[in-house]
């Protein structure tokens, strides 16, 4: 077990990928958050509200997507959807993805099909808080990453939210 963000670490990194997303859309009135079920939740959260804070009185679009009905590595076990709540439309708008941990890329593919259901976005970008680089079974890469790590494939990482910080199993 080796810790890969402590506590004060993790703040500063939830802080920085917010700092980038707002050097890049100074702007937010085309822009919507979506923070992916389940892992990627708290997360955005965080970063949304790190914004908030930034651009006070800003009107920040945020919305949380489910993607279990559109994954293809999970097939043999009933899974059980969780909450998705986006409401309001993203045609033509530029879509952040929020997730805890880039590892094969599947989860996002399956967010992009998802977000198909909700219109057809401008522009989609991805914000992960770790990015595990070589792992990847799509092509698929993160835009805004807090911190990149090497693991082997039967490594885990997990955000342990309780004592804030993140920790490589």
């Amino acid at each position: 077990m080796k810790t890969i963000l402590d506590k004060r670490q993790l703040h500063l990194t939830i802080l920085r990928l917010a700092h980038q997303l707002l050097e890049n859309h100074v702007d937010l009135k085309d822009v919507v958050f979506i923070g992916l079920q389940p892992r990627g939740v708290q997360i955005s959260k965080l970063i949304v509200e790190s914004i908030a804070k930034l651009c006070p009185g800003e009107k920040i679009k945020y919305g949380i997507l489910d993607i279990t009905f559109y994954r293809d590595d999970v097939r043999r076990e009933l899974r059980i959807a969780n909450t998705t709540d986006i409401n309001f439309s993203i045609e033509g708008k530029i879509v952040i993805l929020i997730d805890d941990v880039l590892y094969t890329g599947r989860t996002i593919r399956a967010a992009l099909d998802a977000l198909q259901d909700f219109g057809r976005p401008q522009k989609v970008e991805l914000c992960v808080l770790v990015d595990r680089r070589f792992n990847r079974e799509l092509p698929i890469q993160p835009d805004y990453c807090g911190k990149s790590i090497d693991t082997a494939f039967s490594q885990k990482v997990k955000i342990e939210w309780d004592k804030e910080e993140v920790i490589l199993y």
